[in-house]
């Protein structure tokens, strides 16, 4: 049974304050205009909505020449580009639905490696082929449906050399989907004192076409960590001592890049990305809960080829790889940087702690890897692997409502925990204002 822990306190660490810290003086002049649009009755995106099934697909050929058919319910438009590094053939599609076989895309044949489809964005599915070498779109189009044949979408692809390839990407390059237009800010948010209640961004990873590490028994981790991180936003707006935002709150691909960008743009005192990963070796041995903190060098192998695994996620769901911008030698930056990584470190001992009584850990539940989704140099992050679906017995967890909400009620403890000096400092300047 759960047990409730006292807030804990680490004497090593300074007390986090509002989090506005050395660095609060300066911030995004628009935070309290995000702030206000993402509390506004939002209306119903018609071009969200499926306008077709996907029912089935297949591959014929071979590695001179191959064809890709998927089967509609209806014929529908669509854009076909590419990516190299590694090589892939990009197809964005309206919303869909779709209908296909339990393992449809697994496996590859001729050119055609192997393939995956999903949500993308509002509006938008994409699938993704990934090609082992260098091709050319021969052919592409839609064919009608005639008597019982459905309609389909047809390409062919032959093979090609480098060249002609990058060439091709050259020619249909545009900005990365969900990637932020402006420069990346220099780390001088503007504090306006519009909010109140710590702001806490949390971040159901993968998504859409995405769907992360998949169970010894089929689990998929985008579903399972998008149900955690619904019911822990339950249990923390319920405190009414928070406001609450989620990078992603249905079956949608959010970069990562984007992800970091949401962070910033709410002006959020934590962040929190929740993952249920597998790993490659000694599958039967490891399991248990994991918290990780940003490092530039990975604090173990584990910690390492986890990250590089999270790290994919854009090149899984098709997004280019565009350069990242070059770190900015600023002071304030450093200042930044230094005093999130010693909040960031704070809240995952203070995570551990709450998780012992709750759920097994991980041996060293505390490490450290270049996860880039933790890279906010101003914003406090964690990241929560809640268990390893290549493990039987944690998949068995991870689909349990009892575990779900357990854990769900340990991570809340420990933000609590987290911030219960600056409730702590916060009601003594209450009670003067009031007396005043």
């Amino acid at each position: 049974m759960y047990r409730r822990r006292r807030p804990l306190t680490h004497p090593e660490v300074s007390v986090p304050r509002p989090f506005a810290g050395r660095y609060g003086a300066f911030a995004m002049m628009f935070a309290a205009l995000l702030f206000t649009l993402a509390f506004s009755p939002q209306p119903v995106d018609a071009a969200s909505q499926p306008v077709a099934a996907a029912t089935d697909a297949r591959i014929a050929g071979d590695e001179t020449r191959t064809r890709f058919v998927l089967d509609l319910d209806a014929p529908i438009a669509f854009s076909v580009s590419k990516l190299a590094d590694p090589y892939r053939l990009i197809i964005d599609l309206p919303a869909m639905d779709f209908r296909l076989p339990p393992r449809a895309g697994e496996e590859g044949r001729g050119l055609i490696k192997a393939w995956r489809y999903g949500s993308f964005a509002p509006g938008k599915s994409r699938i993704v082929l990934d090609v082992g070498e260098p091709v050319e779109l021969d052919k592409s189009f839609v064919l009608p449906a005639v008597e019982d044949q459905p309609a389909r979408l047809v390409l062919d692809l032959v093979k090609s050399d480098r060249a002609a390839f990058l060439a091709a990407v050259e020619a249909t390059r545009q900005p990365a989907a969900g990637a932020d237009p402006v420069a990346a800010p220099k780390g001088d948010r503007l504090d306006t004192g519009a909010k109140t209640k710590p702001v806490i961004v949390l971040d159901a990873g993968h998504g859409g076409l995405d769907t992360g590490a998949v169970g010894v028994h089929g689990t998929l981790e985008k579903a399972v960590v998008l149900e955690f991180t619904r019911e822990l936003q339950r249990k923390l707006e319920a405190t009414g001592r928070y406001t609450i935002h989620m990078t992603r709150d249905s079956d949608t691909f959010v970069p990562l890049r984007k992800r970091v960008t949401i962070g910033r743009e709410k002006n959020a005192d934590l962040f929190i990305s929740v993952h249920a990963d597998s790993v490659r070796s000694g599958k039967d041995i490891v399991r248990g809960a994991t918290v990780y903190t940003l490092s530039d060098r990975a604090s173990d192998d584990i910690a390492a080829q986890i990250a590089e695994s999270e790290n994919l996620s854009d090149v899984i769901a098709g997004v280019e790889l565009s350069a990242e911008p070059a770190e900015v030698t600023d002071i304030l930056i450093d200042l930044a940087r230094r005093e999130t990584k010693v909040f960031s470190i704070h809240f995952a001992r203070t995570l551990v702690e709450e998780l012992k009584s709750a759920v097994k850990l991980i041996n060293n539940p505390h490490r450290s890897a270049g996860f880039l989704v933790l890279k906010a140099h101003d914003v406090p992050s964690v990241l929560i692997e809640l268990g390893y679906l290549s493990n039987e017995h944690d998949e068995k967890l991870l689909i349990s409502p009892e575990w779900r909400e357990r854990t769900a009620t340990a991570v809340a403890e420990a933000v609590d925990a987290f911030f219960q000096p600056r409730f702590a400092m916060e009601k003594p300047a209450a009670a003067q204002a009031t007396a005043q």
